[in-house]
């Protein structure tokens, strides 16, 4: 690949900024609140999903009181019925057909009565149980916002940094050539951040390897446009008086 030595150096200056955006970006994210932040959205997150169960417990006793009710209502509407047609008759066959299904009714009521008690007390476990969840829920929001409050403060002056410094390397990554900034990239993603490094007195500045034999013989013949990579780490080698060649 060629490029201008001049294109070269400016590398050099967005390699610079890249490394400080990194500096930054780790710092934000070791910020003393960064930690027990993650810990209470782990916490929330499970707590959510116990929820989630927790509701689907208190919809099913609720479904099942509903049923109970029904049925409660259907039989007391059937006895409010037989009763009045008991005295409306003078059947003596009927009277006694009428008692016996109003016995077997109020048995039958009295037993769904006794069930939706109990289901009752369900409902109310399971809406404890809910409100138990929520209550957590709400103590973890105060904490998380207590903690993000904290982490704004302390990130503002890194923030304000962070965003003036990709500003500036919107700027120079401008004033690199189309081609030569995206193999910079390639070879900053593959070399952990580091794409561009100065060989300075025949080391490369990124893995500190000092060039020798026909490396560095290599490198010497290299016309200036030449874009070079360093044998070892295999980032852009970019040369200045420095480099000592």
């Amino acid at each position: 690949m060629k490029a201008s030595a001049a294109d070269q150096q400016e590398l050099l200056r967005l390699q610079a900024i890249d490394t400080r955006l990194a500096q930054l970006a780790h710092r934000l994210g070791a910020l003393p609140q960064a930690a027990p932040l993650a810990e209470l959205a782990t916490k929330e997150d499970s707590i959510r999903r116990t929820r989630a169960e927790a509701v689907g417990v208190l919809e099913d006793a609720k479904a099942e009181l509903g049923r109970l009710e029904s049925d409660v209502s259907m039989v007391e509407a059937r006895i409010a019925r037989d009763g009045e047609r008991l005295t409306h008759t003078s059947s003596l066959k009927d009277v006694s057909a009428l008692e016996a299904e109003l016995v077997s009714l109020k048995r039958r009521l009295s037993d769904l009565e006794d069930a939706e008690l109990v289901v009752m007390e369900k409902v109310d476990q399971a809406q404890g149980a809910v409100d138990a969840i929520d209550d957590e829920r709400a103590a973890i929001g105060v904490q998380q916002s207590k903690l993000e409050a904290e982490r704004d403060e302390a990130a503002a002056g890194l923030t304000t940094e962070r965003d003036q410094a990709a500003r500036d390397r919107e700027v120079v990554a401008g004033t690199v050539p189309e081609a030569l900034l995206a193999f910079y990239e390639q070879r900053r993603a593959r070399g952990g951040g580091v794409g561009a490094a100065l060989l300075r007195q025949r080391t490369c500045g990124g893995c500190t390897i000092t060039l020798t034999g026909s490396d560095l013989e290599s490198v010497r013949r290299s016309a200036p446009d030449e874009v070079v990579q360093c044998p070892e780490c295999d980032r852009i080698l970019v040369r200045t008086d420095e480099s000592g060649l």
